[in-house]
């Protein structure tokens, strides 16, 4: 098993039959010791939150697998933290697609102008780029297929997925309460065909959600969805 990424939330390795693992930390992003799942930086560490994280991704995953909704999930080791996951072929160096339920975060600190805190949006999909040095750019499709990121078919279908995924999520946590403000997925091309797949997570530290107008911390959120 060989090291071949250091990443925020999570350290890779290469398995001798191609597969890759992930081992979940219990750092998530955010900033000045905030949650935020826009953020690219580590904003801070909250003990159990790799091995609830792993869990709330296997759960969901296996939802979005019986639904024929593509993921890279092979198995997982909650105790160990790890998850065995198909390789990938990332768009260009990793591309990061929202879908936002309410006017929150990032979406409000460019558009405040015209939209108010909280405010409905219809699943709206925005993709950017995972670039830490220029703070994570919105890049839109003309701009995706004009370099050469990915084409405007496999944009239509990145797009197609985002608004499925993010309806089966927004159903499964409002049976529990929860209204989720905006989620953070990411794909990449899986397999001879390539494929445009779900991969990395679907945890607390993906989205924002709230219950009773209250913003639900990403360990807490796990634990209320995983319970019977």
């Amino acid at each position: 098993m060989k090291m071949v990424y250091e990443g925020k939330t999570k350290t890779v390795y290469a398995l001798e039959d191609g597969n890759f693992l992930l081992k979940f930390k219990d750092d998530v992003t955010g900033e000045d010791g905030v949650f935020d799942p826009g953020a690219n930086t580590v904003g801070l560490t909250i003990e159990g939150a790799g091995k609830t994280g792993l869990r709330l991704t296997k759960y969901f995953f296996e939802i979005l697998e019986e639904k024929g909704i593509p993921t890279h999930f092979v198995n997982a080791n909650i105790e160990e933290a790890t998850m065995t996951v198909k390789p990938a072929q990332m768009f260009g160096n990793g591309l990061e697609v929202i879908c936002r339920y309410r006017a929150v975060g990032s979406f409000l600190r460019r558009y405040g102008m015209y939209a108010e805190e909280g405010q409905e949006l219809d699943g709206f999909v925005e993709v950017t780029l995972k670039d830490d040095e220029r703070q994570d750019p919105p890049i839109s499709e003309d701009a995706l297929a004009m370099l050469n990121i990915l084409s405007y078919e496999e944009y239509k279908r990145l797009k197609e997925l985002t608004k499925e995924i993010g309806a089966i999520i927004k159903e499964v946590l409002l049976k529990k309460g929860i209204e989720l403000y905006d989620i953070k997925l990411e794909f990449g091309r899986v397999g001879e065909n390539k494929d445009i797949t779900l991969i990395d997570e679907i945890s607390g530290g993906n989205m924002r959600a709230f219950k009773d107008g209250e913003y639900i911390e990403p360990l807490t959120l796990g634990k209320i969805i995983l319970e019977n």
